[in-house]
């Protein structure tokens, strides 16, 4: 499949010095992706498919206005380009500002430390979701209702634009998702688990504990008392951490919002205190072997590690070449798109809290009433506002974990809660579960992670009247 794009150098480098003289800047991006899709519900198969597509896009910019065309025909390419540049010069007003770049030609295979899912009969990826239904159904009889998600997709790109810049590159995204729901009565409870990796097929092999644990947790979850809703300082686990950075503080470190945002961009001024001088917050593609991980963003831009907060204090930001050109501040690698269809935006990479001095056991000392959350089933932010749902939950009782709760809900707002922690675990944990969503682009890889959190003054049940929003996590 690949020999498709190696073919399209000298075309891609023919059409960008027949038409770059017409706008600011041009870039065109190709595409050969293949994937698996397998869904079973209640062990029954709603989903299996296999499929290979090829495409592309053009992103033009002429006075600071944008064209965008995307094809799935390589002959389709100069029809495109044409359309893209006079969508550009149409709209264009202003200046271009785009923040420089080196000029890179670079090439960078396919990197795997064991099978590639490709080669892995879709019987036997089948099978393998099989495995894991009936370990779900087995857990109880009160399970009704399991289903098993299994999805990999390889893409290899090719990004050509009119500075210079020819790179080549390729990566595997695997990802599953288990879920089993269980009813006493009219007692209803959910457990999930997700994990992802950019490694090997055999990182989705060997499971069966994390399936039989999503499964278990429905089923003792029925028995549960249901957390009194109150204000608490919570201990949170690193799953949630990363959840947290991600969602309710990730998202508003990305500088589209901002800069088209006056109120938020005073939010966030740099220089602002936002935590605990122990506090650091950081995002980046540069680490290697995780799900939000690659060499080059979708703009050529080398992957960095961003400090986002440094010291409980508001560094840095993430960005696209347009962001950083308009803000004057330094490219970092975040622009990202789903696949050909999309224009790249904004997005995070792999995001994280660094570890702390606190031993996790001294996380509990000295609360008389408290909560103990871990995992994650669900949640939800509206700008800086945020709801978490804990996979399971045991209240403090004088500085010891104590009864176990069902329905804690965590909220708040993610500034005061920032503000609001009170010690940071020294463990650490990457959780490989994360698809994105923003501008229509849902389930982009993601990593995040962090360690044990002490927050004061959570909000833990029923929701408060400024919890809203719609933007879930996928």
């Amino acid at each position: 499949m690949a020999s498709v794009l190696h073919n399209a150098f000298d075309l891609l480098s023919d059409r960008i010095q027949r038409y770059k003289a017409r706008v600011d800047y041009l870039a065109i991006r190709l595409e050969e992706s293949e994937g698996t899709d397998i869904l079973l519900r209640r062990g029954q198969v709603e989903t299996l498919s296999e499929g290979v597509s090829i495409g592309g896009q053009v992103r033009a910019c002429f006075r600071g206005g944008w064209g965008f065309a995307s094809f799935n025909q390589l002959d389709q390419l100069t029809e495109r380009i044409e359309e893209a540049i006079a969508a550009a010069r149409m709209v264009g007003e202003e200046e271009t500002l785009l923040a420089p770049i080196p000029i890179i030609q670079d090439s960078r295979p396919l990197q795997l430390f064991g099978s590639d899912p490709r080669k892995v009969p879709l019987a036997e990826k089948k099978a393998l979701c099989s495995h894991y239904a009936d370990i779900l159904r087995s857990v109880n009889d009160c399970i009704t209702t399991t289903s098993v998600r299994y999805g990999d997709s390889t893409q290899h790109i090719i990004i050509a634009t009119s500075e210079g810049t020819l790179i080549e590159q390729s990566w595997v995204d695997m990802e599953m998702r288990f879920a089993a729901t269980a009813r006493n009565s009219e007692t209803v409870q959910t457990g999930r688990e997700t994990t992802g990796s950019r490694r090997a097929y055999e990182d989705l092999m060997n499971l069966d504990d994390l399936v039989q644990s999503a499964a278990r947790r429905a089923v003792n979850a029925l028995e549960l008392p249901p957390v009194k809703g109150n204000t608490y300082t919570v201990v949170i686990d690193p799953i949630l951490t990363g959840l947290f950075v991600h969602e309710a503080f990730g998202h508003l470190s990305e500088s589209d919002m901002i800069y088209e945002n006056p109120d938020l961009m005073e939010v966030m001024t740099l220089g602002r205190s936002f935590g605990p001088s122990e506090l650091q917050i950081l995002d980046g593609a540069a680490p290697e072997g995780h799900r939000g991980s690659y060499a080059y963003d979708d703009e050529g831009v080398p992957a960095t590690t961003t400090q986002l907060i440094k010291d409980g204090v508001l560094v840095g930001r993430l960005h696209s070449r347009e962001t950083a050109g308009k803000l004057e501040e330094p490219v970092t690698g975040n622009a990202r798109c789903l696949n050909y269809h999309y224009s790249p935006i904004v997005r995070m990479t792999n995001t994280w809290i660094e570890p702390g001095t606190t031993p996790v056991e001294d996380l509990f000392e000295g609360i008389q009433e408290g909560v103990y959350a871990k995992n994650w089933i669900g949640g939800m932010t509206n700008g800086e506002m945020f709801t978490f749902t804990a996979g399971e939950a045991w209240m403090i009782r004088n500085g010891k974990v104590a009864e176990p709760v069902r329905d804690v809900s965590l909220s708040g707002n993610v500034f005061t809660t920032l503000e609001d922690i009170e010690a940071i675990g020294n463990d650490f944990f990457w959780d490989e579960s994360g698809g994105c969503g923003k501008g229509g682009q849902s389930g982009l890889p993601v990593g995040c992670g962090g360690p044990s959190l002490r927050i004061r003054n959570v909000v833990v049940g029923g929701e408060t009247d400024e919890d809203s929003g719609d933007t879930w996590r996928e």
